[in-house]
């Protein structure tokens, strides 16, 4: 059977930890793009990527990376787009799609367009998955596999580079939606950030603890705790970033936590039972309909 062309003639990925090297592994995997260059400014993640196999080519220029490129994804933490942007944009083809994996949306339209070259189309995209582990070595090409990408192109951007970026998604495993940039930073403070938020501070409590006490939860981390350093073992650069991306949102859904754990703090105090077993058994459910998304 004749081998299937190439969705992309060259395909220049810029930042090779877990997602970036995940994407060159479903291209590779897949025979997605004609050439893959790799654009990392660590000369140690540069060569492994080529020891790996993933990439035809590496450079640490974002310009010399996304020469020729017919589509350029950014895997770096979101607040280093600017720069990347602008080093770029003299490399930028016509006709060339940029898009993206970062867990913010709004910054990333903010930061990047005013660096797209008349005739190069920005597509924004957040692939929603992950792992807490990072590098070339993490990543793995069923990692997207049954999970969800949300594309939030501006408005009046290409259909076409908008169906093509959607397409390589699809070819991954993944289920496409299309939104904008504010509500989806909105939807992934609640779903993703807060989370994370909950468990750094959760991990640094602990952290903050007198010896003995600290060495107890470590030694009977029960399942909840293990979960909880599971995700606090996550690139702090890059929740940095996204923390500081997402601010207004972040800080709008920390509002309403506040609020539902001080009517949780006034049931335990008053032995009021009833509340306590209503908001268990409502959250209880909610887990249900994520199981039943096969989100689990």
């Amino acid at each position: 059977m004749a081998r299937q062309k190439p969705l992309f003639r060259r395909v220049a990925i810029v930042g090779f930890g877990l997602i970036g090297s995940s994407v060159a592994r479903v291209l590779r995997r897949d025979g997605l793009a004609g050439e893959i260059v790799a654009c990392d400014a660590s000369a140690e993640a540069r060569a492994r990527v080529l020891a790996l196999g993933i990439a035809d080519r590496a450079v640490a220029s974002p310009a010399a990376a996304v020469r020729g490129a017919d589509l350029v994804m950014l895997c770096t933490p979101v607040r280093s787009f600017g720069a990347i942007g602008a080093a770029m944009a003299p490399g930028l083809a016509r006709g060339a799609i940029v898009s993206d994996v970062g867990s913010v949306k709004g910054a990333v339209v903010e930061a990047l367009a005013p660096h797209i070259p008349r005739g190069v189309h920005l597509v924004p995209g957040h692939p929603i998955a992950g792992t807490e582990n990072s590098g070339p070595d993490a990543g793995f090409a069923e990692l997207f596999q049954g999970r969800w990408c949300v594309l939030t192109p501006p408005e009046g951007t290409s259909a076409r580079a908008v169906a093509r970026v959607a397409e390589f998604w699809r070819r991954a495993g993944m289920e496409i939606a299309t939104m904008s940039p504010v509500h989806h930073d909105r939807v992934l403070a609640i779903t993703s950030h807060v989370p994370h938020l909950i468990a750094y501070t959760i991990v640094s409590t602990v952290s903050d603890l007198e010896e003995t006490m600290r060495a107890e939860v470590i030694k009977f981390a029960a399942s909840g705790f293990r979960d909880f350093t599971r995700v606090a073992g996550s690139d702090p650069t890059m929740w940095r970033d996204i923390f500081l991306s997402n601010k207004d949102a972040v800080l709008e859904m920390t509002g309403r936590l506040y609020e539902d754990i001080a009517l949780l703090q006034k049931a335990i105090r008053h032995g009021d039972g009833d509340t306590l077993h209503r908001v268990f058994s409502r959250s209880r459910r909610v887990r249900r309909g994520i199981v039943q998304a096969k989100q689990a």
